[in-house]
């Protein structure tokens, strides 16, 4: 399972976010252990009779000492209480200037596009016929930044991998950026952190970080277009696809399929998981997303496909080829 937690850092941002988070979390559980231990001991505290008072009347007027004394004790916590505001405040400024140190390195550029509810991801180059276009999965070398470019074609959505960084919204007509360094190799789950509609919740993806050599075998890989069909049921499931509505929708390279309303296909069957992390990428899950994509991931933009089982068994070998 990718990893999903703040807790476990694997890159610089996310190491000085969870140790400012820290700081925080002992100070403030100090302070909460302080004044319930003065509540406490003001609650057992017992009182003393005035004379001619009945024993059980608790003391209520004031005595000069015991107000010189609440005195000290309220201005001592204010006193405390701002010190530990601008302790805050000054970790929390330097935290935050050290989150965008990475911009002077050498750095790779990834485009991220939010729709509902799926990320198109693009990895920038001048010249197009380097330029890697996939969907849900990202990959990015260990030891390098990488700057992302957000931005939406429908609503405000947020990029956040916990293990990495903090959340970046992205929003529709804007670039923001935000970087990202993993330091440690693994994989790491993403997630939409801003209510973007019905599937909200099944908007993941995930981040990849691998040795360079891994990286960029994988980035020469994707530069390829599809897999030619190796035998006659493949050549029949390519056929399928381009007959059907699914050219409507995606891009298959190598192919006439050339739509961008969905997610690009050409290297599919590389992907971990399938309609934005919320199916592993099987065949079986694959042939019930093909058929009616609505059960699993209601209110998506994918109609149902009422194709004969041989067409439909075909389709798979297809796109389970395109690695």
């Amino acid at each position: 399972m990718p990893s999903q937690s703040a807790l476990h850092p694997a890159g610089p941002q996310a190491g000085r976010i969870i140790s400012l988070w820290w700081m925080m979390f002992y100070v403030t559980g100090a302070v909460f252990l302080i004044v319930m231990a003065f509540l406490v001991a003001a609650l057992a505290r017992r009182r003393r009779p005035y004379a001619g008072e009945a024993a059980d009347v608790p003391d209520v007027r004031p005595e000069a000492a015991r107000e010189r004394r609440m005195s000290h004790v309220v201005l001592t916590g204010v006193g405390l209480t701002v010190v530990i505001l601008f302790v805050f405040l000054i970790r929390s400024y330097v935290t935050g200037r050290a989150l965008d140190s990475l911009h002077e390195q050498d750095h790779l550029t990834v485009k991220v596009v939010g729709h509902q509810w799926w990320w198109e991801v693009s990895y920038d180059n001048s010249t197009a016929a380097y330029t890697v276009t996939t969907a849900n999965e990202i990959h990015i070398p260990t030891g390098r930044p990488v700057l992302f470019k957000l931005t939406s074609t429908d609503v405000i959505h947020s990029f956040w991998v916990p293990n990495l960084h903090g959340k970046m919204d992205l929003v529709p007509g804007h670039e923001n950026v935000t970087w990202l360094k993993a330091d440690q190799e693994g994989t790491y789950r993403g997630q939409c952190a801003e209510f973007c509609g019905h599937q909200h919740a099944h908007m993941a993806f995930t981040v990849v970080a691998e040795p360079y050599d891994k990286f960029k075998a994988w980035y020469d890989a994707q530069l390829k277009p599809a897999a030619e069909p190796v035998n006659p049921s493949q050549a029949q499931g390519r056929q399928v696809f381009l007959s059907s509505p699914c050219v409507m929708c995606h891009t298959i390279r190598g192919t006439d399929a050339g739509s961008r309303v969905g997610p690009d296909l050409t290297h599919v069957a590389s992907r971990g998981t399938l309609a934005a992390g919320t199916l592993e990428n099987t065949r079986g899950h694959l042939g019930g997303w093909v058929v009616d994509s609505q059960k699993i991931k209601p209110g998506n933009r994918m109609p149902p496909n009422n194709l004969e089982p041989a067409d439909l068994q075909a389709l798979l070998d297809y796109l389970q080829s395109l690695k």
